[in-house]
């Protein structure tokens, strides 16, 4: 009896080293390992300015900030604290900061995350206007087919969040907006109050 279980347990033994060695020659070994963790960046820059172009070749945006880092997954860039300057499609400047922001590859995608303070520079043809929200996205649509003007391409704005708009006759508060860079055509989507100021403050603006 004892002779016939040392013989079963060292069958059982052979049986398995047979099966590991049949595993290894018959799965293929040049499989490789998948590492899971925080996505590597390509290269991460410190107190760096970027100038984007848009597809037209025209100056888009510039950033400026302390840190930025380059995502390998996406192209995509992270930024901390900028300080930003973006065309609208008349060319008008507005200037602006936010907590931090992202930025797609081909920047057609601007998130300004946190705190976002936008105004444009006033000009003989346009008065300042000041924006006050809370993440902010920044899109710049396709190219319009047959079109070689940036003006069919003006960049949309758009957050979810209580947005104030300031220029030199009134003050507009709502929760929600959409709305082109160029303040042609705003939305406010909801609790809208609209403060008209009066005419000694427009004197003192201008």
């Amino acid at each position: 009896m004892e002779r016939k279980l040392i013989v079963t347990i060292f069958a059982m033994a052979a049986l398995a080293l047979l099966t590991q060695i049949a595993v290894w020659i018959y799965v293929g070994r040049d499989q490789t390992q998948d590492f899971v963790g925080p996505p590597r960046s390509d290269y991460t820059l410190t107190n760096f300015t970027v100038d984007s172009l848009d597809e037209y070749g025209q100056h888009s945006f510039t950033i400026v900030a302390p840190w930025m880092v380059r995502k390998e997954e996406d192209g995509s860039m992270y930024v901390t604290t900028p300080n930003y300057e973006i065309l609208d499609g008349n060319g008008n400047v507005w200037k602006g900061t936010s907590d931090s922001a992202w930025v797609n590859k081909d920047g057609t995608i601007m998130k300004l995350e946190g705190k976002v303070e936008m105004h444009r520079i006033p000009t003989p043809k346009v008065p300042p206007v000041r924006l006050e929200t809370t993440d902010l996205t920044v899109t710049t649509p396709p190219k319009v087919k047959g079109s070689p003007s940036p003006k069919s391409n003006e960049k949309k704005l758009e957050t979810a969040a209580l947005t104030t708009i300031t220029d030199p006759g009134d003050v507009v508060h709502g929760i929600g907006m959409k709305s082109d860079l160029g303040m042609k055509q705003t939305e406010l989507l909801a609790d809208v109050h609209w403060i008209s100021l009066p005419s000694s403050n427009l004197d003192a603006k201008k």
